[in-house]
Parts: C-alpha cells; sequence; structure tokens
C-alpha cells in the first residue's frame, strides 16, 4: 500500500495484480502448495489472498541488529549494500503506518520497564536480550489500509495470478504480464514498470517461468535465483528447572502492558559471535503449566479470539496500561495447526467438543487467566529455539516437474539446517548453562549437543528470505541495492527475498521498510517522466476486480 500511495502522487496509473480474492478461496489454497525436501513448510505459512500473510501472522516482529547487516567474515555471502543507519528511517515510516512497535521500544527504556515486574530476572553474564514485540491486535494489512484502495490512478485486480513476465524484443527491458484467472481465461497487461512482491518463494519461482530474456529464467543470468534460501528454523528443546518457584515473569515468559505483546528471547552478544564464528540464533522461555499443550485450551483461546464480540481474553485486561501475564503460548498466535488450519462451520463444532471435553482443565486455565493469584507457581520452563540460517547456495528454490492447477510447475523447496547454523544454536545452549549456574536461577535439562539425530530444529517459521538477494556483483546476487533486477532495466522485487542475511529477527518489519524505499525510488524516477505517459494498456478485468490497490506484501502481486 505504501507503493501505490507514493506513486499515486506521480499522476501514473498503477494496476496491483492479486493472486487471491478478498477471503480465503479454494482455489487460492491449492495455489500456494509447494514441495518440500528438508525443512517442510507449512501449507498456511503463505496466503493467497488480499493482505497476503499478514491475514494469518500474529505480528510479531523486531529490527535486525547491527551484526547482522555487517560483513561477517567467517559467513560465505554476508553484509548488506546497505546499512544500517540507512534503514532506520525506514523501520520508523513503517512503524508510524503500519502499526509496528515504535523502535524505542526496543531499546533500553521502552517495554523493558516490564522487567521490574513480577519476580526477579537472572543476570546474564555471558547471554543477551533481545526483544520481540507484536500489536495486541495483529495487522491485516488488506484491511486495515483499505483507504490506499480509493485512491485515484490506481487499480486492484483481485483473482489475477501472474504466470510469466514477457518481453517483445531483445532488449533489457519487459513488456507484458501474462496472468490467469481461476476461469481458465488467460489475459496480460503492459506497463513500463513491474515490481514483483510475491514473497521468498513465489518471486523467484515467476522469474525462473520467465523465459524471453533469458533461458535460465529472469535475472538468472548466474544461476543465482532461487539460491540463498533462509529461514528461521523453529522448535522446542531443553527444559529449564527453576531453583526457585516463579509465579510472574513477563520480561522472560511474555506478556501484554498497554498496546503491544512482547517477550525478551536471549542470544549472544555481537561480539562472542565475531569471536567464534557463530550465526545470531536465540531461544526463548516458554513457562509450562498443568495445562500447557492441552487441545482444549488452545481451542477456547482461539475461538475467543474469534469472537469480536466478547472479546480477546488478552486485549480487554490490558486496557489501561494494565500488564497481562501469558498463561498459555496459544495466547501469542502462534502458528499451530489448530489455529491455522481452514475451517467449516463443522470445524467449530469440534472445537466446542475439545473445550468440554478438556473441562477441568480448561476451567483450571481459566480460573488463572481471570484471577492472577490464583496462577499456579511455575517451576519448568521449555525453550523455543529460533536457528539463524547462513545463506547457503544450495538451500534453494527450483521449479519441479509437477503442474499446479494452472499448468505451471510446482515450486520445489530445498533447505535444511548446515553445521554453522547448528553450532550457533548449540553455543547458545552452553552459555544458557553456564549463566543458570553462575545465577543459581536454575538448571538446564538436555541443552542441544549438536550430535542431535535426527536434527530437532526443523520446523518452518514461515519467515521465507534471500532467494532474489540484493548485492552490487551480479555473479552472486539478483537485485541492486534499489531492488531492481542487475540485467533487466524495469523490473523490481519487493520483500524478504532480496534479503542477504536473515539474523534472528521476524522479517516483517524490514520487508516494509524496504517497499517504502523502493516506493520512494520509483516516485523519483516517475517524476521525471510526463504524467500518465506511461498508464497501462490491455489492462484486464478478471472475475472481483475493483478500483483499489495494496501494499507489496509477502503474497500480494504487483505490477
Amino acid at each position: 500500500m505504501t507503493l501505490a500511495r507514493e506513486l499515486s502522487r506521480s499522476g501514473h496509473s498503477i494496476a496491483v495484480l492479486e493472486s487471491g480474492r478478498r477471503q480465503p478461496t479454494r482455489r487460492g489454497d491449492q495455489l500456494r502448495l509447494v514441495q518440500s525436501e528438508g525443512i517442510q513448510i507449512k501449507e498456511y505459512s503463505r496466503e493467497r489472498v488480499l493482505g497476503g500473510s499478514s491475514t494469518a501472522w500474529s505480528g510479531l516482529s523486531a529490527p535486525l541488529d547491527p551484526i547482522d547487516l555487517e560483513p561477517r567474515p567467517w559467513l560465505r555471502h554476508s553484509g548488506w549494500p546497505i546499512g544500517r543507519d540507512e534503514l532506520l528511517p525506514y523501520w520508523e515510516a513503517a512503524a508510524e503506518r503500519y502499526h509496528f512497535a515504535p523502535l524505542n521500544e526496543y531499546e533500553p527504556g521502552g517495554f523493558d520497564t516490564v522487567k521490574s515486574k513480577g519476580d526477579a530476572c537472572p543476570p546474564w553474564k555471558t547471554l543477551q536480550e533481545k526483544v520481540f514485540l507484536a500489536r495486541a491486535e495483529a495487522q491485516d494489512f488488506g484491511v486495515d489500509h483499505g483507504e490506499v484502495f480509493e485512491l485515484p490512478g490506481v487499480d486492484l485486480y483481485l483473482d489475477a495470478t501472474v504466470q510469466r513476465l514477457c518481453a517483445d524484443g531483445s532488449d533489457d527491458s519487459v513488456q507484458r504480464a501474462v496472468l490467469v484467472t481461476a476461469a481458465g481465461e488467460e489475459l496480460e497487461i503492459r506497463a513500463s514498470i513491474f515490481v514483483l512482491a510475491t514473497g521468498g518463494l513465489e518471486n523467484p519461482r515467476l522469474l525462473l517461468s520467465s523465459t524471453d530474456l533469458c533461458p535460465a529464467g529472469l535475472g538468472n543470468e548466474h544461476d543465482q535465483v532461487g539460491r540463498y534460501l533462509m529461514n528461521h528454523p523453529k522448535n522446542y528443546h531443553g527444559i529449564v528447572r527453576l531453583a526457585q518457584p516463579a509465579r510472574e515473569l513477563p520480561w522472560l515468559f511474555g506478556c501484554l502492558m498497554g498496546d503491544y505483546a512482547g517477550y525478551a528471547g536471549l542470544h549472544l552478544p555481537a561480539a562472542t559471535q565475531r569471536e567464534q564464528g557463530l550465526l545470531n540464533a536465540y531461544v526463548r522461555f516458554e513457562p509450562l503449566f498443568p495445562w500447557s499443550d492441552c487441545k482444549g485450551v488452545e481451542a477456547l483461546v482461539y475461538l475467543v479470539k474469534r469472537s469480536r464480540s466478547v472479546g480477546g481474553l488478552m486485549t480487554k485486561r490490558s486496557r489501561g496500561g494494565k500488564l497481562v501475564n501469558l498463561r498459555d503460548y496459544s495466547e501469542t498466535g502462534d502458528d499451530s495447526d489448530l489455529q491455522n488450519q481452514r475451517k467449516r462451520w463443522s470445524d467449530y463444532l469440534v472445537l466446542l467438543f475439545t473445550v468440554l471435553v478438556n473441562l477441568p482443565m480448561v476451567l483450571r486455565y481459566v480460573v488463572a487467566r481471570v484471577r492472577d493469584r490464583k496462577a499456579p507457581k511455575i517451576t519448568r520452563v521449555r525453550l523455543r529455539n529460533f536457528l539463524e540460517m547462513e545463506p547457503d547456495p544450495d538451500n534453494r528454490v527450483v521449479l519441479g516437474s509437477e503442474p499446479d492447477p494452472d499448468g505451471r510447475p510446482i515450486t520445489v523447496v530445498r533447505h535444511s539446517a548446515t553445521a554453522l547454523d547448528k553450532r550457533s544454536i548449540v553455543a547458545v545452549h552452553e552459555a544458557l548453562a553456564s549463566d543458570l549456574e553462575a545465577s543459581g536461577f536454575g538448571t538446564l535439562q538436555g541443552p542441544l549437543t549438536g550430535a542431535e539425530d535426527p536434527w530437532p530444529i526443523d520446523q518452518d517459521a514461515s519467515h521465507h528470505m534471500g532467494t532474489t538477494r540484493m548485492g552490487h556483483d551480479p555473479a552472486n546476487s539478483v537485485v541492486r541495492p534499489d531492488g531492481r533486477l542487475h540485467a533487466v532495466r524495469n523490473v523490481y522485487l519487493a520483500g524478504s527475498s532480496v534479503f542477504p542475511t536473515s539474523g534472528c529477527a521476524n522479517p516483517t518489519l524490514t520487508l516494509v521498510a524496504l517497499a517504502i524505499r523502493l516506493a520512494e525510488e520509483l516516485s523519483r524516477q516517475l517524476a521525471s517522466s510526463p504524467g500518465g505517459e506511461d498508464r497501462a494498456e490491455g489492462t484486464p478485468s478478471p472475475a472481483g476486480s475493483s478500483h483499489s490497490s495494496g501494499l507489496p506484501d509477502e503474497q500480494g502481486g504487483a505490477a
């Protein structure tokens, strides 16, 4: 939506092509399927719907750390072509316009004021805390910014799945986007500039499918498109047994304070990462209650969140600045199957039945949620582990042999943790065990050692990055620092596919910041051309089209 808003001021025509509709559809669900080799991509990690992945996420995000963008001599292909100082104003703009937490909330004197509440936090000698925050009610870009859809000169076309980008001649530009509708009608649109914003897996797929200017795929002259796929693989491993039971520890266990929910994760300081040649992995504490992993409690939390008339268990009590401690991990909106799978009316009956079957445990949870002093003391905490993946060229997206419903080759995703990825999270466990013992706070049981077979930190975090990475050298990158393909003068890419490295921060804040930056760049270019001369020709009118637009988000498409 930022891109459309900025460009609309230049007097040029903007057409946004969205593969999905305003609500999920069976066709959209079929088109998002991929084949996975290694870490399995969750089907609900990507959405074909207006608003993209923002319709399914919990809103958690954080800015990248300075080391994440720096060249790291021990890490191949590291270093961003833009500095953190250049990103700062765009992070601030993203926070202001799109309701992320302000940057000062991540700094001392911000959200860390909750550290003084509840039981005392342990001192860390070798570890460092990092803040992760989300709005109490997660953003849905397709709904929250609907006013952009009414801007003059901006058109949104739903049910418009782009198949390929085509060139009429042999020069270095694209003239046409070919798309198909649910009815099977093939249409095309001409434009002077094309922006792909279809996510970390679909951006490379679309480039690989477009072969007019390069037989190996658009922008793939050096076999770089689809390579360097990164994720933040996650899973549980390790238990912290507390030396003294804790009742409230909101800073580490998670809480809602004011407009934001958040917690402090634990990672190694940048100096340690440099000294030991490690990546920026982290762990978070998740307290274990008697009802942890109870499907009845998770079903109740889901139903309450879905009921606007009842309101959220957390958000209602947070008003007036009251701190609300998390009582179950499902309250954070994490991506479990129960919360994210498509549901028919009969599924809601199953959820109600699940609540009733588990009623005694559900009632224990409700009492603890409503009356803080009734919450049981916590004696054990499990670790949720998150990896930073190195940009490995063998972790990649390729075109498969099987077709999707439109006849296009299905996306094949190949990625798994490397030895460096594993060694980095093992080092976090070693530091945590040392710090816990030194402070007397507790002991770490079952830490990661790196010898685990199979490797247990293997769940998709839905953060698909790096497959069209930005850089100065076409030999090891796909787009220039401004987001434009190296060899094609009028095709740009937006989203986390352009990230050279991933750090440990959820990527959405940064990808929105980069979209704002790209909008400014395109506005400068278009300001020098006569307004209206680049109006799109052959504009299609697929079913469900409307005069509106959207931010180039994780799954939306823009041309």
